[in-house]
């Protein structure tokens, strides 16, 4: 990854703030805006941990946090990466007894969370991201790697290429 954003995505509202996020009548995702270059990480390895690091079948929550802005989704920028989540997805069900409810949705507009969300968690001493890639024959590992975003529920999946 070449770089991680955390933020808003989904929604109607403009520019909308993590207070006005969390009233659930914008109808953003808190979301993360990755970067990547597909030659070292692949869309696939990063779908990999994007269902290892979250519970896919609770619908508007993830751990204590409530609310449709912690819906589980994926937001894709192309049909490539919409069929490589629909199959990763359908993967994913066949190990599963609940059903998932994750979205499988279109990038829309992405606003940046304020300077405050970004590295939230490593900013308080209170976690490391738990989630490792390795290039090349990568795949997700559970080994403390370092430090990012900590645990933010929804990933928004964008390659390098296509933010600029």
């Amino acid at each position: 990854m070449t770089a991680t954003t955390v933020g808003y995505t989904g929604g109607t509202t403009e520019k909308p703030s993590y207070r006005k996020v969390c009233t659930g009548n914008t109808g953003h995702a808190e979301a993360v805006q990755i970067d990547f270059d597909p030659a070292k990480v692949t869309y696939e390895q990063l779908l990999d941990v994007f269902w290892a690091s979250h519970d896919p079948t609770t619908l508007n929550r993830q751990g204590w946090d409530l609310g449709t802005q912690y819906r589980s989704a994926i937001f894709f920028t192309n049909p490539a990466q919409q069929a490589a989540a629909t199959a990763s997805l359908q993967t994913q069900q066949e190990k599963r007894r609940k059903p998932i409810v994750t979205e499988i949705t279109p990038a829309s507009a992405f606003y940046p969370a304020e300077d405050y969300h970004q590295q939230y968690l490593e900013k308080r001493g209170q976690a490391s991201c738990h989630i490792g890639l390795k290039s090349e024959s990568a795949t997700p590992s559970a080994e403390p790697q370092s430090k990012s975003e900590g645990s933010i529920w929804q990933r928004l999946l964008k390659t390098a290429s296509s933010s600029k």
